[in-house]
């Protein structure tokens, strides 16, 4: 499974007529391309900052859908007043669900950048999951590489807000450990709500 995702800047009196775009016709036209399984939207109302992630069956498919996109990803921006967008895309390692995260989810994402062995990151983050299943409102687990510039994010789902910031000393341990292991920089830690969750990756562990 691959993903892209398309990060972007938003007027964050803005955002909920973007969600609902999304949630609605911009959602039923990606999914009307070849290949493409479904889509998730991670926001942060303070900054305005919103990950739109949409998973596909194959980077062939992923790649041959970059004709059809464009009007997509214009119709997005416009409706969350974001002035632009940056596009990424992933291999998707690995993905974990204990349980469909309930409205008002929230994410932590770390991002890191490295040159690991090729599956040190999948190993690692492996090995965590029976920790991530002992937090009190975990959701899920996934892990998205590019293997071409050595960038490494991990989200990590909760059922609440609280859930999330009650598990944060601990992640913050095996972020670190994680890092150190990888000899790989961390770049950024940030923390999301879980506006959309129809990303549909089977499970891959």
């Amino acid at each position: 499974m691959f993903a892209r995702s398309s990060t972007m800047i938003a007027q964050p009196s803005s955002i909920d007529r973007g969600i609902a775009l999304l949630d609605g016709d911009l959602m039923t036209d990606l999914l009307d391309i070849d290949g493409c399984v479904g889509l998730s939207l991670l926001v942060d109302r303070d900054t305005g900052r919103c990950v739109a992630t949409s998973s596909w069956e194959s980077q062939q498919a992923m790649r041959a859908s970059e004709g059809r996109v464009p009007p997509l990803r214009k119709r997005m921006t416009d409706a969350f007043g974001a002035p632009d967008l940056t596009n990424d895309e992933w291999d998707v390692a690995v993905m974990h669900r204990l349980h469909r995260a309930p409205t008002g989810a929230h994410v932590r994402v770390s991002y890191l950048r490295g040159t690991p062995r090729s599956d040190q990151p999948t190993q690692i983050f492996t090995s965590n999951l029976p920790i991530f299943e002992g937090f009190s409102g975990f959701c899920s687990a996934s892990l998205l590489l590019n293997h071409d510039d050595g960038r490494i994010v991990s989200n990590v789902i909760f059922d609440s807000a609280d859930a999330l910031a009650k598990a944060g000393r601990r992640s913050t341990q095996l972020r670190d450990k994680a890092a150190r292991t990888m000899d790989a920089e961390i770049v950024e830690v940030a923390e999301f709500e879980l506006a959309l969750a129809h990303l549909r990756v089977p499970e891959l562990v």
